[in-house]
């Protein structure tokens, strides 16, 4: 067995790179910008909380939610869990450049209206976003790799229909459980307290709602995923992603997926 030489930093950071790039060109621009543009409007549409009681609570952002984990249920299907993860890291650092543009917008003055509630809205709250920024990165690590390893129990019928929505539907539920609960914990029981004046919730309320949020957009994938199904199987008939595959097949003991 001959050892292989070893890659420099520059040379893996440039490996990486180009693994990334390829992978934004490999996947249909429409469904990267749908799922860009979904991780942005959630980031918007929390702000506003359209049904509230003691057990639930629900924002504008689940109108949207199911359509960025059905896009990482196809993503992922199709090019694996890293390269699914690597998109949702660009989706996140596109959502936090946006954040700033508003909040930029939303501190220049201005003399000729009141623009008191809209530099409101777009400004935003900066531990709201990052308590959700950490809450979706971590939601879509676990969707992304329990929805793989689900997969890899479909031996004899991997691309099957019922393969597809078994791990989409699982992986969506957990992964939407921890993203409603780690954003829940640390917004209400970490900074809430502190900068809201002692607000506050009990675990047991984060938890809940959690959950019951977490069916609710499963509920809404299991409404969509039938778009999602019919897009990975026109994905894998067309071939889609081989100038990637075919990149990857090409580093020998390097980083390849």
């Amino acid at each position: 067995m001959t050892n292989q030489p070893k890659r420099s930093f520059s040379l893996r950071v440039k490996e990486q790179l180009k693994i990334t790039a390829l992978l934004l060109r490999a996947i249909p621009s429409p469904a990267v910008a749908l799922f860009v543009v979904s991780v942005i409007t959630m980031n918007i549409l929390a702000n506003k909380t359209i049904f509230q009681n003691e057990f639930l609570a629900i924002d504008g952002g689940i109108l949207v939610s199911w359509l960025s984990f059905l896009s990482m249920d196809v993503v992922t299907k199709h090019f694996g869990p890293k390269a699914s993860t690597r998109m949702s890291v660009f989706a996140v650092l596109v959502n936090l450049l946006t954040c700033l543009i508003f909040f930029i917008v939303s501190i220049i003055p201005t003399p000729h209206e009141d623009y008191s509630a809209f530099n409101t809205i777009i400004g935003g709250t900066w531990f709201i976003l990052l308590s959700s920024t950490i809450a979706f990165f971590c939601s879509a690590l676990i969707n992304n790799f329990s929805n793989y390893a689900i997969g890899k129990v479909f031996k004899k019928n991997p691309n099957g229909r019922l393969a597809f929505i078994t791990r989409s539907y699982i992986s969506t539920f957990f992964g939407q459980f921890f993203d409603n609960l780690i954003f829940a914990m640390l917004t209400f029981m970490v900074f809430a307290p502190i900068f809201w004046d002692g607000f506050s919730w009990t675990f047991v309320q984060c938890v809940t709602c959690s959950i019951l949020g977490a069916l609710l957009e499963l509920l809404m994938e299991i409404i969509f995923s039938p778009i999602g199904y019919r897009l990975s199987r026109s994905w894998a008939k067309n071939n889609v992603g081989r100038e990637y595959f075919e990149y990857l097949e090409s580093l020998k003991g390097g980083f390849a997926e």
